[in-house]
Formats: C-alpha cells, structure tokens, sequence
C-alpha cells in the first residue's frame, strides 16, 4: 500500500471546491507573492521558554521530539488549503490541528498545544530562511521541519532562479544559527517537490491551466499548453535547478550533525489531482498536507536514518 493509499484509507478527504470566475479573478499572481516577514524576535526571546527544558544532549536521533518547530513557504503554513489566498496554519502538515491532516506534531506530541512554533511565511525561499531559524532557536524546539525552496525555482524567469551557490551558502547559515542558538536541537528537511510533475498532472486540465496564467511559478506553469523546444527546455532547467537544490539539501544535511534528509521523498512521491488546492493548483490540499504529515511521520520516527 502506498503512502496516498494508507492516509486516504485513515481520513475522509474533502471535496474539491468549487470555483467561480471570480475567484479567478480574485487570485492574481499572489500565490508567488512574498508574504510579510514576522517581525523580528528581541534578545530576551534568544532564550529557552519557562518551564520547558532544552532537549537532553544525546549523540541519537530522538524518534520521540515533544516540541517542533516549523520553517518554510506557503505550503508549511497552509496556504489556500482552506480559502483563498490566505493561510491555514490548523492545516500546516507540520504543526497543524486539522484532524483531516494528523500533522506531524499531532502523531508525535503528547500535547501539541503549548510545543508547537510556526515561523513559516508564504512567498519565502531559501534566502528566509536563516532568519526563521533564529526566531526558533529562541524557544529551543527538540525537532524543527523544514520544507523550502518552491519559490527559489517559481521566479519570473528562469535567470531569476535563486543560484545554487546561494542556495546552499544560505542553507548552512541556517543550520549554522540553529546550531549556535540550539545546539540539541534535531532537523528533518523535506525535498523541494517536483515542479514538473505538478505541470504534467494539471496540463490537460481547463480550470488549472486558466489559474497558472494569473502568474503562478512561471517558470514552470507559464504557458502551461506550449510543447515547443522553447517551452520544453525552460521546463527542463526549471527541473534541473530542482534536482540541484534537493542534492545540496542532502549534502548539507548529511554533514550536519543532527539532521535528516527525507531522501527524496517529497520529490518522487505522485501528488493526485485530490491532493492539490482546488483553489489554485499548486499548493497540497488538506489530503496532500496530510501526505506530507505521513512522509515526515516515517522519516523521524525511523530507528536510523534510512
């Protein structure tokens, strides 16, 4: 049974919604547009929350985390998983609420309420993400998640795509300063999804085709019908620039002493048509949220890193 199989088997998705012409006016091109950064932390914040003992140092991996924190984009944060263009943190697959989704935070802490830290911004790549994990370093979480790099590859056009030398210089800032600021703390670090497979799965359909055109990752969901040598080798860097964030993923991590790749399993796994927004056909609905909430479930609860 596969992943999709065994989560669909445990909840009762919801229904696609259904959009109107409005709608489609209304989203724009604000699906790849930068939210606001939260504003920064003060330093009396650069410090363990009362009452909540730092994680206890162990050279392991802790399959049993009883605080996370989340750093990402738009999907870590639920963006147009409940309405439009706006978020969802209760459907976040990380620290959500949704009994839809079963987010990680729910499969693993015995009390999510008061353990649980979203810091993840719609619109936000990689370049973010440092000053997200200073803000969760503060409360020194046992396990932080990461999911980033959508929006490194969805730039205007394909020049614009964030370099990989940056990419990686601004990933290992980012372990660097949780690593300074929380040093027990442990990292699971999601794959970038795969783009193309998104543009291959919507391509024949109307209504997703007419959505992408408002300005949805251009560079690869720009002119979703055109198949010419044009089209297709904008769509193949866009892949490859995919393939080349997800290895530096792995490689930084790797080096890292308390971090855990998912392997892949974001990229190579198949997101149906009932996993994707209805609303704008790019980011998981509550059902794929909960496929990204099971692949993260696997991935830390494994005895050793696979």
């Amino acid at each position: 049974m596969t992943v999709g199989e065994r989560v669909r088997s445990r909840r009762v998705g919801r229904k696609g919604a259904a959009l109107t012409a409005a709608l489609l006016l209304a989203l724009g091109g604000a699906a790849c547009s930068s939210g606001p950064d939260p504003a920064e932390e003060t330093d009396s914040r650069r410090t363990f929350v009362e009452g909540r003992p730092s994680p206890t140092p162990t050279g392991d991996w802790d399959t049993s985390p009883e605080s996370i924190a989340a750093l990402g984009d738009s999907i870590t944060i639920g963006f147009d998983t409940c309405s439009l263009l706006a978020d969802c943190p209760e459907a976040s697959w990380s620290t959500g609420t949704s009994p839809e989704v079963e987010s990680l935070a729910e499969r693993l802490l015995p009390d999510p309420s008061d353990a649980t830290w979203n810091y993840a911004v719609a619109g936000s790549d990689m370049a973010d993400l440092p000053g997200q994990a200073d803000r969760a370093a503060a409360h020194r979480p046992d396990l932080v998640t990461v999911l980033i790099g959508a929006n490194d590859a969805c730039a205007r056009d394909v020049s614009a795509m964030t370099p990989t030398d940056d990419f990686r210089a601004d990933f290992e800032r980012s372990l660097r300063t949780l690593e300074r600021g929380s040093p027990d703390t442990q990292v699971y670090v999601a794959s970038v999804p795969d783009l193309e497979r998104l543009w291959s799965q919507g391509r024949d359909n109307a209504l997703a085709t007419r959505i992408w055109q408002l300005g949805i990752c251009p560079t690869m969901l720009g002119d979703p019908a055109a198949v010419d040598a044009a089209a297709t080798e904008r769509r193949e860097r866009v892949s490859e620039r995919v393939d080349a964030y997800n290895a530096v993923l792995e490689e930084v991590c790797d080096a890292a002493e308390r971090c855990r790749y998912d392997g892949g399993a974001v990229h190579a796994y198949r997101f149906t048509a009932d996993e994707v927004s209805g609303l704008d056909w790019f980011h998981p609905s509550r059902k794929g949220q909960a496929v990204l909430a099971e692949l993260a479930f696997e991935r830390v609860t494994a005895p050793r890193e696979p």
